[in-house]
């Protein structure tokens, strides 16, 4: 069982590679199979990584390897095709996001302490991912609905998902931003609060 937990982190990281050509020459479909596939294993090899008792420091940075990879590159990627402001903004400050947070982990690891997840009621940071994980899949879904799209097309579902999709994409990437800056918050806090302890 451990092998396989270990096997879907393997795929998230396969899979967030795989998205760049498969967006880049337009095989919307396969990047949409891929992405939703390697968000799905997210959750599955964490919940059967708990279930199975099969948890790993490999595997526990495996995991959070592929969620961060595929979430930047997916994000990175969707940024560079749709180039405006209310993309690209909350883009570049949750990479940012990333990138601080694991300034601050890399320098407690200095210190030989850990960076604890912060506790709260409900975790910023998951439902981060989450909201990210929806907007980006509605709006590779935007994409594989679009170029469907031809010139007798008339029917109401697909002209609905034109519509909706880009408005779950957009409003999924902005709620994601304050979940985002909420999570951040509450790692300074929490880093703030070791490095009173460091002499």
């Amino acid at each position: 069982m451990k092998f396989f937990v270990n096997f879907l982190s393997a795929f998230r990281i396969f899979a967030a590679f795989a998205i760049i050509p498969t967006l880049m020459f337009q095989w919307f479909w396969l990047t949409f199979i891929l992405y939703v596939l390697g968000a799905v294993s997210d959750w599955f090899d964490g919940f059967l990584a708990r279930k199975y008792n099969v948890t790993s420091k490999v595997g526990g940075v495996m995991d959070h390897i592929g969620d961060k990879l595929l979430v930047a590159n997916a994000m990175i990627l969707l940024a560079a095709m749709m180039p405006v402001w209310f993309i690209v903004v909350p883009v570049i400050i949750m990479i940012a996001r990333e990138l601080y947070i694991s300034g601050l982990r890399e320098f407690m690891g200095t210190q030989k302490m850990e960076m604890p997840v912060p506790k709260a009621r409900f975790s910023m940071g998951k439902i981060k991912t989450t909201l990210q994980m929806i907007a980006i899949g509605a709006f590779l879904l935007m994409f594989v609905v679009g170029a469907s799209i031809t010139p007798t097309t008339n029917s109401r579902i697909v002209m609905m998902l034109v519509y909706v999709l880009p408005q779950i994409g957009i409003w999924g990437l902005w709620l994601s931003l304050l979940a985002s800056l909420w999570s951040a918050a509450q790692y300074t806090v929490t880093f703030s609060e070791k490095l009173k302890k460091i002499k």
